[in-house]
């Protein structure tokens, strides 16, 4: 089974940038889109960004649309999250995602469509 270790999160004024991480392991990471996903406090999860196994295709959310990039180094097996001009609404715990089907492109946001998750990194955005 697939296992995600996302690193990089913190606590950084409302303006600033940060890089989230997202190491994988267990399968064969270059055939599988994947995912960002946030929990902010008292809410559910939701879609962040999303890339395809070749890293050609990409998807947002429109809430971070122009402010966060998605990419990917398949030979070092991670997945990145590049989030910049943050705001305090962009607090949340960050997920990484696995796609459940291979070969598949970047377009889905529902979290049922991807089948392994990272333990999250916290990132805090203050006013």
């Amino acid at each position: 089974q697939a296992q995600l270790v996302e690193s990089g999160g913190g606590r950084v004024q409302a303006g600033g940038s940060l890089r989230l991480s997202c190491a994988a392991s267990g399968l064969t990471f270059s055939i599988y889109a994947m995912g960002w996903f946030r929990r902010a406090p008292g809410k559910d999860r939701e879609f962040v960004a999303a890339i395809s196994a070749g890293g050609a295709s990409t998807n947002y959310a429109d809430s971070v649309k122009g402010r966060f990039t998605i990419s990917r180094d398949n030979a070092k097996n991670t997945v990145y999250l590049q989030m910049s001009s943050l705001k305090p609404e962009d607090t949340a715990v960050y997920y990484c995602a696995v796609r459940d089907t291979p070969y598949i492109t970047a377009g889905t946001t529902s979290t049922l469509h991807f089948g392994s998750w990272g333990q999250g990194t916290q990132v805090t955005v203050s006013s």
